[in-house]
């Protein structure tokens, strides 16, 4: 079997973006790779950047890429990660645009050799260890529906978890922190020294939502937009509402701050949607200074990489949770892994997978049942693109 073509697609191509395809009002560009054989089996990717200003950059990168695998062997994946890792230069550097490259072709590839041997991922990655996936409903402060909208007051967080919970989630992630009291994304700064009336508006929207589920895991989210001082502080208020776990509190490639962090908050410590190959999750496994990772698959390397992360984290006694923030496919190729991995936690599904035209993207819509999801038993991951999806899209062919 070899590769004839790689088709790179852009999803709601410019100018015409539809409104409602947005998350807190970012536009919304999942991009995608097809890579096709001689035996007639296309395999499907993603490349994750589907929102803050890199979709035209990992488009490209995709483009360039494709063109360094034409008539290679799909099923050799390993070999093809090494030569887009190495061979192309700048690949040993990471990077988000560069590993989001190499991601859409990898999954691709895993997707191939899925279809050729008539098996799902999961089974070729060494079998189930976990047959049902508890999830947990992602980014309220964006609320929780088929619409994404700002949240500002406590009252409108209660509300949104109230949603979530009705929807059968026992677990939800917030950031309380991004939306400014007027409901505008970093209207006001959060590093150096939270101030009083900050501080509690953070603490009461947190606290709101607490109220509302007692009995409710809750996630928090810190986008990076604290800084380790901040986030100290912040957190010393939040443990005493039970928080599950705190997620990215400072910059996402500063270990020893994640260290400190971890040292002064007793809420576990998260990071990885931001962090890429083992190479660069190696210092926070040293030195111990976070307790779950969240690779994205879409841009840590592709579930090659993904499994080789998340069995190196298990040395550790880390625990799993892979980031979900892009069209079907990201979270498709997600569920494949979190089925194998022994160190699981929870899956993430993201309030951009309620919005109805990312749904529409792909032929098969996986849906959490009473908060838990079934891992899909069809060839590959599952998942292929619809005329919508194709029709809507800037697309690029490399023969």
């Amino acid at each position: 079997m070899k590769i004839t073509s790689v088709d790179i697609i852009r999803s709601f191509k410019e100018p015409s973006i539809p409104a409602e395809v947005a998350v807190g009002n970012v536009p919304w560009h999942p991009v995608f790779v097809r890579v096709n054989t001689d035996d007639g089996i296309s395999g499907l990717g993603e490349v994750g950047v589907a929102y803050g200003n890199a979709q035209s950059a990992g488009f490209g990168m995709a483009v360039d890429f494709a063109k360094c695998i034409i008539g290679l062997d799909p099923m050799n994946n390993e070999q093809i990660w090494d030569r887009l890792h190495r061979l192309t230069f700048w690949g040993m550097g990471n990077g988000g645009v560069i590993m989001a490259g190499i991601s859409g072709i990898d999954i691709a590839l895993w997707d191939i050799r899925g279809k050729a041997l008539d098996a799902p991922v999961w089974k070729l990655l060494g079998g189930k260890t976990n047959t049902r996936l508890r999830a947990y409903a992602s980014q309220l402060q964006f609320d929780w529906g088929k619409v994404s909208h700002s949240l500002a007051k406590p009252e409108e967080y209660a509300e949104a978890m109230r949603k979530a919970m009705a929807d059968g989630f026992d677990a939800v992630k917030v950031d309380p922190v991004g939306f400014d009291k007027n409901g505008v994304w970093m209207g006001r700064s959060s590093r150096g020294i939270l101030q009083r009336d900050q501080m509690k508006l953070a603490v009461d929207r947190v606290a709101a939502m607490r109220e509302a589920g007692p009995d409710v895991d809750i996630i928090i989210e810190l986008h990076a937009l604290t800084d380790a001082t901040t986030s100290v502080q912040l957190g010393r208020e939040l443990q005493k509402l039970g928080c599950f776990y705190y997620e990215e509190p400072t910059q996402p490639l500063n270990a020893p701050l994640f260290r400190e962090i971890h040292d002064k908050v007793d809420i576990p410590i998260a990071t990885g949607e931001r962090v890429y190959t083992r190479w660069g999750y190696r210092p926070f496994f040293e030195d111990h200074s976070i307790n779950i990772i969240q690779p994205d698959l879409c841009n840590v390397g592709g579930i090659t990489e993904g499994k080789k992360i998340c069995d190196q984290a298990h040395v550790y006694d880390i625990g799993v949770q892979v980031h979900c923030c892009g069209g079907p496919v990201s979270a498709s190729a997600a569920l494949q892994l979190e089925a194998v991995i022994p160190n699981f936690v929870i899956h993430e599904l993201h309030a951009s997978a309620l919005i109805e035209d990312n749904i529409r993207l792909c032929k098969n819509d996986y849906v959490a049942k009473g908060g838990y999801f079934e891992v899909p038993d069809a060839p590959g991951i599952g998942q292929e693109l619809t005329d919508y999806a194709l029709q809507n899209a800037e697309i690029v062919t490399v023969r």
